[in-house]
């Protein structure tokens, strides 16, 4: 009898970012706390949520409109489950793993929107996330217009409160005046592909910050599959190999990079470390 191996952590997040029309962000997100728990059952994830979900189903009427089920979905979210922001710890790794943050009732802004997301989508919403500059959102349709949600909280945030939270993220990034985009280019809706990607980039600067290359480069791994024209991850995790060590592999990726973007201001750093790791593979003299 012929036995298959189960996929990797790896080759199963593959195969659930593979196709942007069947990219199913939950499953994908809860599949991202495999590199720390190999054996995690993503499923059994998948089955928590869609209890809440049936839970808040029973107490909407069939006839609800859109405003009272949002109404209904932020009551049970943030007031009778607990759902809040980490403020406390808010940089732990475990903050982007979605079966933490559902048995702690704490997470980041994405991984809570992450939540909201699926809860809203079955119980008849239309929502998207908004990767608003410094903390993600999410919106939902409201009749001809649409509500803007502070996962943290269940707040829905008004236009002028909106441009305050923009106006201090533009004054703390140093933005020229010419880049001052107008808010609805900050609300744009989020497609899940991109949620991953910031939720991945949210544990890459973790991992760089406390210098935890191997998880780094379990990051940097996910990241280069899920965006494989984005030739700066590949830098990335090259620098991250050569870190760890392995030399062929890291040349790889940075020779690939310098290859499309030989005129990048990083380019003459990066050729240096390309000769050095030219260097570290020469066999030695006899």
């Amino acid at each position: 009898m012929l036995k298959f191996a189960p996929p990797t952590p790896l080759e199963y997040f593959a195969s659930l970012v593979a196709d942007d029309d069947q990219l199913q962000l939950l499953e994908a997100a809860a599949s991202l706390a495999q590199d720390e728990q190999p054996g995690l059952d993503v499923q059994a994830v998948l089955s928590e949520v869609d209890a809440l979900a049936r839970r808040l189903r029973e107490r909407i009427a069939s006839d609800a409109s859109p405003a009272q089920r949002l109404r209904q979905l932020t009551r049970f979210f943030h007031g009778e489950l607990g759902f809040a922001g980490n403020l406390n710890n808010y940089y732990a790794p475990e903050n982007s793993y979605v079966h933490h943050v559902l048995r702690s009732r704490r997470g980041l802004p994405i991984t809570l929107s992450v939540l909201l997301l699926e809860l809203a989508e079955q119980i008849g919403l239309q929502a998207s996330g908004v990767a608003f500059p410094g903390h993600f959102l999410v919106k939902c349709r409201i009749g001809a217009g649409e509500a803007v949600l502070d996962p943290f909280t269940g707040e829905s945030l008004s236009a002028s409160r909106l441009e305050e939270l923009l106006a201090v993220y533009r004054q703390n990034s140093g933005w020229p005046g010419d880049l001052e985009l107008p808010l609805d280019f900050f609300l744009r809706g989020a497609a899940p592909r991109q949620i991953l990607a910031r939720m991945l980039r949210n544990l890459k600067e973790i991992h760089r910050a406390s210098q935890d290359w191997p998880r780094q480069l379990a990051v940097q791994q996910r990241l280069v599959i899920l965006l494989p024209q984005d030739l700066p991850e590949r830098r990335d995790r090259g620098l991250v190999l050569a870190e760890l060590g392995a030399a062929e592999a890291a040349l790889a990726d940075l020779q690939a990079y310098l290859a499309k973007h030989g005129d990048a201001p990083d380019a003459p750093a990066l050729r240096e470390r390309v000769a050095e790791l030219q260097v570290r593979q020469r066999p030695p003299l006899q």
